[in-house]
């Protein structure tokens, strides 16, 4: 039996923001073997300057990104879908072993596979430096929260 990751694709106005939320609250657990499973094993991404093809390499990634950024808190809102694709712009603040710390802004987009997995992942990210006071998010959403769109600044 194939593996699969509900909601499918096609998406529409109930399931494309449940896929964004599942996607940030599976981010914010900071498992890389967890978030991999929600991709296809051959998954291709470039995420900024990076190219990673695969879970294992997802896995490495991810392992060394959240060693970097620490205490990583994401927020992602949908921008846009359309059959097996996803468009969305997230937000996540971390600091780095010295303390310093950042808002980090994105956009991703998304194809998955007949089985919810997703098999490309395209991100641009730009770091803006921000003191601890600044912070917006400390832990993951609350769940009357899902679903609301992120400030843009």
């Amino acid at each position: 039996m194939a593996e699969s990751r509900p909601p499918f694709p096609p998406f529409d106005e109930e399931s494309a923001p449940q896929k964004v939320q599942a996607a940030e609250d599976t981010w914010n657990t900071r498992d890389p073997h967890r978030v991999s499973l929600a991709y296809t094993p051959d998954s291709a991404w470039r995420n900024r300057d990076t190219f990673v093809t695969g879970r294992e390499q997802i896995v490495d990634f991810l392992t060394a990104k959240w060693e970097r950024e620490l205490d990583y808190v994401l927020r992602k809102s949908l921008w846009g879908f359309r059959r097996n694709r996803i468009a969305v712009r997230f937000q996540y603040e971390w600091h780095n072993a010295g303390g310093e710390w950042f808002r980090s802004y994105g956009n991703e987009l998304w194809e998955f596979d007949e089985n919810g997995l997703m098999r490309r992942r395209e991100a641009s990210i730009n770091d803006l430096a921000i003191t601890e006071d600044e912070r917006r998010w400390f832990g993951p959403r609350a769940e009357d929260e899902f679903g609301r769109e992120i400030p843009l600044q």
